[in-house]
């Protein structure tokens, strides 16, 4: 069965960095887009990155360009999200989702309504 399993996450202070690590299994991996998302407390959910199949085309929120960089590694079925400057205002749980790649144009990865499976999440503090 599909599973996504988030991990790295934890209580730091604004301008470090961190790392988040999604290990895919279950499915054709190499096929999917697969995604972050964050949700604060009191919050929806949001899109944070998303990086399409072939890896060719990532595709980041406003609020974390420049800061983040999503990555994925097909050998391993690993995907990254590194986390750089973190800021207080980044604190949420963080979520790996995939995506059927069955769209070209980039604002589709946006949406949560894209995404088919979810995983439990990682909690990231970010204290000031």
């Amino acid at each position: 069965q599909v599973q996504l399993v988030e991990s790295g996450g934890g209580l730091v202070q604004a301008g470090d960095s961190l790392r988040l690590s999604c290990a895919a299994s279950g499915f054709a991996f190499r096929r999917y887009t697969m995604g972050w998302f964050r949700q604060a407390p009191g919050k929806e959910r949001e899109f944070v990155a998303a990086t399409r199949w072939s890896g060719s085309s990532t595709y980041y929120a406003d609020s974390v360009k420049g800061r983040f960089t999503i990555s994925r590694d097909y050998a391993e079925n690993m995907v990254y999200l590194q986390m750089n400057s973190l800021k207080p205002e980044d604190t949420a749980v963080y979520y790996c989702a995939r995506a059927p790649d069955v769209a070209t144009s980039g604002s589709y990865y946006y949406s949560r309504a894209s995404y088919d499976y979810w995983g439990q999440g990682t909690q990231v503090t970010v204290s000031s």
